[in-house]
């Protein structure tokens, strides 16, 4: 077995390791908040024989082991079991609510990483320049803002001072590029403000610690371009670096769009999840956790996998 691949199987096998420790993790916290979906479903009002039997209907009243081995056994098979709430299939409910979710983070995604990347490399660039601090001082206030408070302050502003954009956020209403304007605007721009910023600073990091060294110096001395100097000299050696930086600002959407999705009513699976938690529907508000966890993994290993294909180190070590 090459070393390389070795590489790749041990960040797998340890990828899959922390998934399976979360879902212990996520099956213990759910299982002991307060109330449950029985009683949500009754209310206050209900007798304890009608709670009992209904408990005992819905499977609640089975040990904590057997409850979680059984939901483990049905999520690697892709059956995590059905709603408690609805009676629908889980997989049936997420699966319908899973392609805004993607598409929010895609759109988002295709405008922050490119723009992130820009500005971080002409921070790198003229690093201690005026337009380095101005970079760094707008991307400490952005992440020092929490989201809540930029998408409540976009809402104010543009929905209702201006009246430029609705203040809800409907899938159904992108019939047009128009219509997917004015649904994904104050979204995208709520999570892009703090995406961009992390993004931004980690790329700044990387870019200058290369430029910093001796190589370019030399390169630097021997009359190389300054545009060839960063993309065809420093670039390359930052691109590990560069993709752990971009997959993790990635992965804050995974948590970053159940604030936005909740706010602006957009219909995901981060705001099917809040709405699983007020009625304490554990099948579904653990399997959408698992989703986030599995999403967020997923991208930390694949910027593992290009910083080990980036580093010719890791790459033929033995």
């Amino acid at each position: 077995m090459s070393p390389l691949l070795r590489l790749i199987l041990q960040r797998l096998g340890l990828a899959l390791i922390s998934l399976l420790l979360v879902s212990v993790v996520v099956f213990l916290i759910t299982a002991v908040l307060p109330g449950d979906a029985a009683q949500e479903l009754l209310g206050q009002d209900a007798t304890p024989e009608t709670l009992a039997a209904l408990r005992t209907q819905m499977g609640l009243d089975q040990p904590l082991p057997l409850r979680y081995l059984h939901w483990l056994g049905g999520l690697v098979t892709g059956n995590p079991g059905r709603s408690l709430v609805s009676d629908a299939p889980v997989m049936e409910l997420i699966g319908n609510r899973l392609p805004n979710s993607l598409l929010l983070a895609a759109v988002t995604a295709v405008i922050a990483v490119p723009l992130a990347l820009l500005l971080g490399t002409l921070a790198a660039v003229f690093r201690g320049g005026w337009l380095d601090r101005l970079l760094n001082n707008g991307a400490v206030v952005l992440v020092s803002v929490p989201e809540f408070l930029i998408a409540t302050l976009a809402v104010l502003l543009l929905s209702v001072k201006l009246g430029w954009l609705p203040a809800l956020s409907y899938a159904s209403d992108i019939d047009s590029l128009s219509g997917a304007a004015r649904v994904f605007v104050m979204p995208v721009l709520t999570l892009c403000c703090v995406v961009v910023a992390q993004m931004m600073r980690m790329t700044r990091a990387a870019l200058a610690d290369q430029l910093d060294a001796p190589y370019i110096e030399m390169a630097r001395l021997k009359g190389v371009p300054p545009l060839r100097l960063v993309l065809r000299e420093a670039m390359p050696n930052a691109i590990g670096p560069i993709a752990n930086a971009v997959a993790l600002s990635t992965s804050y959407l995974l948590g970053g769009v159940i604030i936005v999705e909740t706010i602006f009513h957009y219909p995901g699976v981060a705001k099917l999840m809040v709405d699983g938690v007020s009625q304490r529907d554990m099948p579904l508000v653990q399997t959408c956790t698992m989703i986030f966890c599995a999403g967020y993994l997923l991208l930390v290993l694949i910027a593992d996998v290009i910083g080990i294909l980036a580093n010719p180190r890791l790459r033929h070590a033995r």
